[in-house]
């Protein structure tokens, strides 16, 4: 069993990535968990997520990186007992540090072989993100294994190169992989690179 940590911020994407990799993951013939973090009443994400059909966990009204951390212990721990699926797809807040995630991960004494991280940068935000919150969004993803473009169909390839240069000097040394997910471009490629790690 590994653990995967999708993040990103608002909006950027993640619940809808998080169910091509399930999908892609079903379909291989591969047992999947996933552990979203809501913030605010409704959880959305999660209802979304059992409606797909798979094992979805939900923690409430808080960060799992900070607050709620005894509480993602406990549902790992939890999930790797009564499900013991193949992966664990874990969709933090977005105003979690995904490496803090990860931190707790290993904490929490499950089997988890491994621990690979997918950093999201939205495409159609991206300049008002990094105007705006540049330091949080660099400590966001600085810890990832990769780093995904997101939205890509609603940019231009220009604009794309651009993206794709600014993270590059922002993080050197990280794949960067555009995505769509409604091309699915790009879907394919960061789920070999999530199993294959």
């Amino acid at each position: 069993m590994f653990t995967c940590i999708i993040g990103g911020f608002l909006g950027s994407g993640k619940t809808t990535l998080l169910m091509k990799i399930a999908g892609r993951c079903r379909r291989s013939g591969i047992t999947v968990a996933i552990l979203v973090n809501e913030m605010g009443e409704i959880g959305i994400d999660g209802a979304t997520i059992k409606a797909e059909g798979y094992d979805a966990i939900e923690l409430p009204d808080g960060c799992i990186c900070c607050s709620l951390s005894g509480t993602l212990q406990n549902a790992l721990k939890n999930i790797d007992r009564d499900i013991h699926p193949d992966i664990i797809i874990i969709e933090p807040t977005g105003l979690a540090l995904p490496h803090k995630v990860k931190e707790l991960v290993h904490i929490s004494m499950i089997e988890s072989d491994r621990t690979f991280i997918v950093g999201l940068a939205d495409a159609k935000r991206f300049d008002e993100i990094v105007k705006s919150k540049e330091e949080f969004f660099k400590r966001q993803l600085h810890a990832s294994d990769i780093l995904l473009i997101t939205k890509t169909d609603l940019c231009s390839k220009e604009e794309l190169e651009r993206i794709t240069y600014i993270l590059g000097t922002m993080h050197r040394g990280k794949d960067i992989i555009p995505v769509s997910a409604v091309t699915e471009e790009g879907i394919d490629e960061t789920v070999r690179r999530i199993l294959d790690e």
